[in-house]
């Protein structure tokens, strides 16, 4: 039986860690005047990870059916992935490091949830790792001749690119279930963070 709290199998945050978002539901967050610049613009971040992670999945799934030649693919892949990479393992430092501590001082009961989602980094980072070593791979199977090497390699890449996203993927309406609702609660210039 998988645990609940696992990224590849949890179907969102514990019970015990919804209290605010039952108070606070998505569907009110747009219109809300407690979401301010700072959550804005982190939402925003989310969505253009959501966006790259579609975006590098269509990606190799061209690649894979034909649609991408083996020469076009590195070029199309590299800056892409090289800024998905970055720019996530950035964001999570931020987070870890500067909001999460402000977040569980403001309201303590949330700390399980964001000792969730400091554990979803650690299992995000070891992914990114994955990915990169399988990206590795596949641009220099590219350069073989061998097409089985090459889809053999594309595969592995699939498979691991898949695994970061799909759990990148749970990970963020995680934590954006855990905090937008904390923020509408108390506003950002309160916890400090605008």
């Amino acid at each position: 039986m998988p645990h609940p709290t696992d990224l590849d199998t949890r179907p969102g945050l514990p019970e015990d860690q919804r209290f605010l978002l039952e108070v606070h539901p998505r569907e009110t967050w747009a219109g809300h005047d407690n979401l301010g610049g700072l959550m804005r613009f982190w939402l925003s971040r989310h969505d253009g990870f959501r966006e790259m992670g579609a975006g590098l999945d269509s990606l190799i799934s061209d690649f894979r059916e034909g649609n991408v030649a083996a020469p076009d693919l590195a070029p199309l892949l590299v800056p892409r992935l090289q800024v998905f990479l970055g720019e996530l393992h950035h964001h999570h430092l931020i987070e870890d490091h500067h909001y999460f501590p402000v977040f569980v001082a403001a309201e303590n009961r949330m700390a399980r949830g964001f000792e969730l989602l400091e554990n979803d980094h650690e299992v995000i980072h070891a992914r990114i790792e994955a990915v990169a070593e399988s990206a590795n791979a596949l641009l220099r199977d590219l350069q073989a001749a061998d097409p089985d090497r090459i889809r053999r390699a594309a595969d592995a890449y699939a498979g691991e690119s898949g695994r970061l996203i799909s759990g990148l993927m749970r990970h963020l309406g995680d934590e954006e279930d855990l905090i937008v609702p904390l923020v509408l609660e108390r506003g950002e210039d309160d916890l400090g963070v605008s």
